[in-house]
């Protein structure tokens, strides 16, 4: 069972769907297209409110006509240990300045979660079922120092949490 979360708590009734083969959206649904459908489909209208899912391997550059047009960036990891969606998340919000809903979906682990909002991603598709439990609680996981900067800032503003610290006297 797949559950949408977002820092404001569990989703109800969201309508994007993951298009396969095998699963299509529902007239009460809406599409999260593959890249080139995607790009086939902002092509041949000037639709907004459109849903792409980025895989791993998709050049991410390729969206930037299609910004303004996005309702919604789903960007997919496959397994824990790929985290090349990090990469795509940072790229559209900091170099592509895209401000709209940024999705995880794939293997969506409790312990990536604040490193996920760290670099934008801000609603999550969220399968597994210790990370539902946890969320369910309020229980995410803290980290106390972050040694680059990101999308989301620090707690006092700053890029490097290292660099707020004190300086301890002798």
């Amino acid at each position: 069972m797949t559950k949408i979360w977002r820092e404001t708590g569990f989703v109800e009734n969201d309508g994007w769907v993951i298009e396969t083969d095998e699963v299509k959206a529902t007239e009460t649904q809406k599409p999260l297209l593959g890249l080139d459908a995607l790009i086939a489909k902002a092509e041949e209208s000037n639709e907004p409110g459109l849903g792409v899912v980025i895989k791993p391997a998709d050049d991410v550059s390729r969206l930037q006509p299609y910004l303004d047009r996005l309702a919604i960036v789903a960007v997919a990891f496959p397994a824990f240990s790929d985290g090349r969606a990090f990469s795509h998340a940072s790229l559209l919000r900091q170099r592509f300045g895209y401000t709209s809903e940024l999705r995880a979906v794939g293997d969506v682990l409790i312990d990536q979660i604040p490193l996920m909002l760290r670099v934008g991603i801000d609603s999550f598709a969220v399968t597994n079922e210790t990370a539902l439990k946890r969320l369910s609680e309020n229980r995410l996981p803290g980290i106390p120092h972050y040694y680059q900067p990101t999308a989301r800032r620090a707690e006092a503003g700053q890029a490097y949490s290292w660099r707020r610290l004190p300086a301890k006297s002798a």
